[in-house]
């Protein structure tokens, strides 16, 4: 979202991120010079929370309770704006579409995952407490079945607020939400879009804000010392059913000769030992840093899945939740790293998936592929939107 911002401030419109305000996403928009808008509670410690109690949490309560907040904080943020662009949370997202009907502008929902948008070429998510009708494989049946299993969720926190707002009960929550057009932020190599009649989705590319950060001098003089290390990180993962993962992950870099590079991350990851052939870093310049490592070790983000397909350099996805799976396996089919089976890796399973990515196969893939990644996604987003508004302040007659 920031990388977008920036782009609509190089067309000459303002743009303002609502965001969670920790302290990483702060820094993020301060270096692109991007305003902060802080929106619900800082989700540094909600996710870890709600990670450690997944089947307990009361997901109507819950959104019941972001409905409200977000549509708080994204009515301060819109205030004076022409147009709001949502992702995120399906909270969040309702809200925002009751800020910008409420307002009367422009709203467009964006997605950084095909498998987010219905399709009869793939099926959707199944939610805690709604899993799909036993035997159906009709992907079709199944986006249907999670119109009826979305509406339970969220239909009456969605509701209320827009009773409450003088606006209209709506009877399909998710399509209301999603609209008959969403945006795809993905890239049409490495997250492609299959037409479909369920959605008429428009594939921008991903949305990828440069970093020019130098890389800071005591990684340097480590990534100088040897050969290319294995990265490891899980970036915004917790890791709560994995938490000996970066352990497990150095060791795995060991057997395979090679130095290990470990991101503290909110796994809170830290060195085993004394040894001079691991190195740990906070946040630093993805883009720069990926192109010195021999291999990435992460938990499938769309974000970190397209910097490492943009660096050239063979991956291995460690999946947790939600799109995860889909990164690792888009990842595996384009032979340019392995899928690891699960969210929980042994030396053994991960060692077996490390070796498959250090292949001189996988590195040639990755580099072959790396050519076919696009950069300039969030600029045809921009223009997208400043078209549209450009239109609308058309005169009729014109």
């Amino acid at each position: 979202m920031a990388g977008l911002a920036v782009q609509l401030q190089a067309l000459g419109a303002e743009a303002v991120v609502c965001a969670p305000p920790d302290q990483e996403f702060a820094d993020l928009l301060a270096r692109a010079d991007v305003p902060l808008a802080p929106a619900f509670s800082p989700v540094r410690k909600w996710v870890s929370e709600a990670m450690l109690k997944r089947p307990a949490v009361d997901l109507p309560q819950r959104a019941a309770e972001m409905v409200a907040a977000q549509f708080e904080a994204i009515a301060a943020a819109a205030e004076g704006c022409d147009a709001i662009v949502a992702t995120g949370l399906f909270p969040s997202t309702a809200a925002a579409q009751s800020v910008a009907e409420k307002l009367g502008i422009r709203y467009v929902h964006a997605s950084f995952c095909p498998l987010i948008l219905p399709s009869q070429h793939h099926s959707p998510f199944a939610y805690p407490g709604h899993p799909h009708p036993p035997g159906v494989t009709d992907n079709r049946v199944l986006w249907e079945a999670n119109i009826q299993a979305m509406n339970a969720l969220f239909g009456r926190a969605v509701n209320a607020q827009r009773a409450s707002l003088g606006l209209p009960t709506v009877d399909n929550v998710r399509d209301h939400v999603f609209t008959r057009h969403p945006w795809l932020a993905s890239d049409t190599v490495l997250g492609p879009w299959r037409p479909t009649d369920l959605a008429d989705v428009v594939q921008t590319g991903a949305w990828i804000l440069p970093d020019n950060r130098p890389l800071p001098a005591e990684l340097l003089a480590f990534l100088d010392a040897g050969a290319p290390p294995v990265y490891v990180g899980f970036g915004s993962m917790p890791m709560q059913a994995a938490k000996d993962a970066g352990r497990v992950a150095i060791a795995a870099a060991r057997a395979q000769g090679r130095r290990a590079l470990v991101l503290r991350g909110w796994a809170d990851l830290a060195l085993i030992d004394g040894r001079d052939d691991c190195f740990i870093v906070g946040d630093v310049n993805q883009q720069a840093l990926f192109r010195r490592v021999a291999a990435v070790i992460h938990h499938g983000g769309a974000g970190t899945t397209t910097t490492a397909t943009r660096a050239g350099v063979p991956q291995v996805i460690v999946p947790q939740i939600v799109d995860q799976p889909y990164w690792a396996g888009r990842v595996a089919e384009l032979g340019i790293g392995a899928a690891h089976d699960g969210p929980t890796p042994s030396h053994e399973s991960l060692s077996a998936a490390l070796g498959t990515a250090l292949a001189p196969e996988a590195r040639a893939r990755a580099a072959a592929v790396a050519g076919t990644i696009r950069g300039d996604g969030a600029a045809v987003a921009a223009a997208l939107l400043v078209d549209a508004a450009n239109q609308e302040r058309l005169p009729a007659s014109m």
